[in-house]
């Protein structure tokens, strides 16, 4: 008689079509798009992330994901601080050219300093925090930030959703609700 193992039990490995399952099925799920600047011996850094979330209210905070190998990792985890650019509907090209590995990707870009940090022009909305604590997940880090400034735009997000840039549409309003 064999007896069932509990499911927090170590389980052997993932088989190797499980990683590219995996990748296909969050594919699926819309995601929003934001560029994570920081600024690091008066030279301000950024790239593109798609894994970020509003973490907290009390206090206001979020989170944001990136990989362990990224430039960016290493310059936030000596700056303590990120702005969190929110990019709208219309500055795909922005997501693409901070997720490129060109070392100055601010060159001619409308941006200004708010909050001390690297702050894009035309966002669906910024966020500015203070890290508050670095937690390492697999092959990613994330950065747990305690907002010290939010202002909203009134632009509609970029998001990505089976590899291609796209933005929300909401439903029409059925029956006046």
């Amino acid at each position: 008689m064999s007896v069932p193992t509990s499911p927090l039990s170590a389980e052997p490995a993932a088989p190797a079509s499980v990683p590219e399952s995996f990748r296909q099925t969050m594919a699926c799920v819309v995601t929003p798009v934001a560029v994570v600047t920081t600024v690091l011996g008066g030279r301000a850094h950024g790239t593109t992330v798609s894994a970020w979330v509003s973490l907290s209210m009390t206090p206001p905070m979020i989170l944001v994901s990136l990989d362990q190998r990224s430039r960016l990792l290493g310059q936030l985890r000596e700056s303590r601080r990120f702005g969190l650019n929110i990019l709208s509907a219309d500055q795909a090209g922005l997501a693409e050219t901070f997720a490129s590995k060109d070392q100055d990707k601010f060159g001619l870009l409308d941006w200004h300093y708010d909050a001390g940090l690297p702050r894009l022009g035309g966002l669906a909305g910024w966020v500015a925090c203070d890290v508050a604590e670095f937690v390492t997940g697999g092959d990613h880090v994330v950065a747990l930030g305690t907002v010290v400034a939010a202002e909203p735009g009134d632009a509609e997000p970029l998001s990505y959703h089976a590899r291609r840039f796209g933005t929300h549409t909401p439903f029409p309003v059925l029956d006046g609700r």
